[in-house]
Parts: structure tokens; C-alpha cells; sequence
């Protein structure tokens, strides 16, 4: 049997069972908002909702589709040749890419975790075990591009919804809980399997190291969040500020030089996304020492995050003394310095430290497509 630290437990089987019931909450609750907003005759809402819903089903279906093809014409991993590609792309073309991942990962574990009597050899255990973190990985970085296209920007509406225009429904208040819930697993479901993935960094050990790095990701996510939703209350026009963040952010990761796709125009697609991304909060784009690049962008979110509620404080001057913008402001001030905190102590005392270990190699494979993938995409920040 492989070592317990390298096994798919039957834990790691019951989360990956409940993010998959987060992510099928989150999209019904937003279909269910659009219906709601349809019925209501608030148009835009309904197609700013769909919009989002339908951003993140289809890049997660293009970088599905694209991985199994590698996949496929890698002779590493599929030494027989590669397939007809027809029914794969009719089942991405049906928006089942990423349910077919957490079928496929669901099954196999159930079978190595529930299922089996340890017949097995311990090189046979590593493999299979492995297999199904190379499976885990893979959805969890299509299921970040996910909760950056459509649970985060969901969030950001239907926050601005809530606070400028009129009152609360319970659907709303269960579409936010979904989103919030959402991007919080896909974070540390995320961080835990690029650190098990990596062979240059330890695994993040669960309890307090897990919390430390949830608080700081969701409180400095969250307080950006409600600033932006500040700015988009002030005046419906700062969302082409927010375009230009977007801008600057995908010039920035083109300007560093990606090489994550097997493809020039996936590439391009892929630097896009890492610019929504980058809207919200910090990752480590090209996997270098990103010290000084932290500081500049946290830098520029406090000052975001401070200007947001004095503006609109400033501007509508009958605000300053309502109960909404004390809260809300408390609100960012409040998580900006718990974020930060967190960021600091993460990183000073419980980050995972490197591991002496082949840079070429994963868990003693040689360079696949599905390793290359790793190293290559969004680095932990």
C-alpha cells in the first residue's frame, strides 16, 4: 500500500461527492435567478446571470475537451493510440465535460477505496492511487476556472443587486451561499491537489495550515468583492474600470510568457481567464518568486478597498450615516485585515516547505502532458 499521505482516502471520496454537489447547487440556483428575474421582466439581470452561468460551462468545456485530446495523443498515458475524438467532443459539446470527470474519478475511487480487499501489490496501490490524484487534479484546476467565471462574478451581481436595488429573496440568498460556498471548496480542493501534484512542494497538512489559507483567500476575495460591488453602486460606468483591471491583468500574464496549452490560441484563451482571475485575488502565474509581485498587487487591492467606501460616502453624502455603509465598509475593513493577517502568518509559519525531489518527474512518472499541466498552470499565492 502506498504511504497514507499518498492515498486516495475515502475522505478525499466523500468531499470530492459533496464539491460536486456544491457545484450542481450553484448551477441551478443561478438558472433559477434567471427565471425569477425573467418573470419579473428585469432583462438584464437575466442575461448578465445567464452570461455568467454560461462563461464558466463553456471554457471548463474547451479545456476539458483539450486536455483529454493531449491525453490521448500522449503515448505515455494511451501507448495504443489515440481514438475517435467524435464522442468526446459531443459530450463537451453537451456541457458534460467536468460531470463526466467526477463520474470517471468517482467511480475509480470507489472501486481503490470502498471496493477493494488489498489484493494488490504496493507498486499496483501507488499507481492506481495516483491515478486518481492525476484525475482530482485535473478537475480541481477546471473547477477554478469555473469559480472565477461564473461563482465569483455571480457573486459580485447579485451582491449589487441586493444593495442597490431592492430587497433580498430567499433564492438569492441561496444562489450567494452556493457561490460563497463554491469558491471556498474550489480553493483549498485546489490548493491541496496542486500540493500533492507538485514534486517540489509538501503537501498542505490539514487543520489549521487549511484554515489559515481558506481565511486569507476568502476574506481578501470577499472584501474585493464588496468594494467592486461599492464602485458598481456609485456608478453602473466602473465596470469599464473593471474591464481595464481585466486588461491589465491578461497583458500582464502575456507579457510573462505563459506556455501552459499545447495550442497558441488555447494560450490566449487561457491568459483571458488568468486576467478574471487576477481581478479577484493573487495567484503565482509562471511558478517564479513572486515576493515583490505580491506586495504590488495587495498594495493596490487595500488602496481599492479603501477608496471604495469613501468614495461612495464622499459622493452620496446621504449615506454617511446609514447602517448599509458602516456595515459594508466595517465589512472590507474588517476582512482586508483578517485576509492579510492570514496572508502573512500563512506564509511565514505554515506554508508546505519544498522537498528535495527531481524537478522533471512527478511522483516518479516521467513529463506527461497531464505533469506538464501541473507545473505549468496557477502556482499557489
Amino acid at each position: 500500500m502506498p504511504p497514507s499521505d499518498n492515498q486516495y482516502t475515502k475522505l478525499r471520496w466523500l468531499l470530492t461527492v459533496a464539491g460536486l454537489l456544491l457545484y450542481v447547487g450553484d448551477i441551478w440556483t443561478d438558472i433559477g435567478l434567471a427565471l425569477k428575474y425573467f418573470r419579473e421582466g428585469h432583462f438584464v439581470w437575466t442575461g448578465l446571470t445567464l452570461v455568467f452561468a454560461l462563461s464558466g460551462l463553456l471554457v471548463t468545456q474547451i479545456f476539458s475537451c483539450a486536455w483529454y485530446r493531449d491525453d490521448m495523443d500522449d503515448v505515455m498515458i494511451n501507448p495504443e493510440g489515440k481514438p475517435t475524438v467524435l464522442g468526446l467532443v459531443v459530450l463537451h459539446l453537451f456541457g458534460m465535460g467536468i460531470f463526466s470527470r467526477y463520474y470517471h474519478l468517482l467511480k475509480n475511487g470507489f472501486v481503490v477505496v470502498w471496493t477493494t480487499r488489498h489484493s494488490y501489490t504496493v507498486d499496483e496501490g501507488s499507481d492506481m492511487h495516483r491515478n486518481l490524484f492525476c484525475m482530482a487534479t485535473d478537475l480541481s484546476m477546471l473547477k477554478l476556472f469555473e469559480t472565477f467565471l461564473e461563482s465569483v462574478p455571480q457573486l459580485l451581481l447579485q451582491l449589487y443587486i441586493v444593495l442597490s436595488h431592492y430587497g433580498c429573496s430567499v433564492l438569492q440568498y441561496f444562489s450567494m451561499a452556493f457561490s460563497f460556498f463554491n469558491i471556498a471548496w474550489s480553493l483549498v480542493d485546489y490548493r491541496r491537489c496542486l500540493c500533492r501534484s507538485l514534486p517540489h512542494i509538501g503537501e498542505m497538512p490539514s487543520g489549521l495550515p487549511t484554515a489559515i489559507y481558506l481565511l486569507y483567500k476568502l476574506c481578501t476575495i470577499t472584501s474585493h468583492i464588496l468594494s467592486y460591488t461599492l464602485l458598481l453602486m456609485l456608478s453602473p460606468y466602473a465596470a469599464i474600470g473593471l474591464t481595464v483591471l481585466w486588461l491589465v491583468g491578461t497583458i500582464w500574464t502575456h507579457v510573462l510568457q505563459t506556455n501552459f496549452c499545447s495550442s497558441g490560441r488555447l494560450e490566449l484563451l487561457y491568459r483571458a481567464v488568468i486576467g478574471v482571475i487576477l481581478m479577484f485575488t493573487f495567484f503565482n502565474v509562471k511558478g517564479e518568486d513572486t515576493k515583490v509581485a505580491m506586495i504590488v498587487y495587495y498594495s493596490f487591492y487595500a488602496c481599492v478597498n479603501i477608496a471604495a467606501p469613501l468614495l461612495l460616502a464622499l459622493l452620496k453624502p446621504e449615506l454617511q450615516a446609514s447602517t448599509f455603509l458602516l456595515t459594508v465598509g466595517f465589512l472590507i475593513l474588517g476582512g482586508s485585515v483578517l485576509g492579510l493577517v492570514c496572508l502573512v502568518l500563512y506564509y511565514l509559519l505554515l506554508h508546505p516547505r519544498e522537498k528535495r525531489r527531481e524537478a522533471d518527474e512527478v511522483d516518479g512518472l516521467k513529463k506527461t502532458h497531464a505533469a506538464k499541466r501541473v507545473q505549468d498552470f496557477l502556482q499557489p499565492g
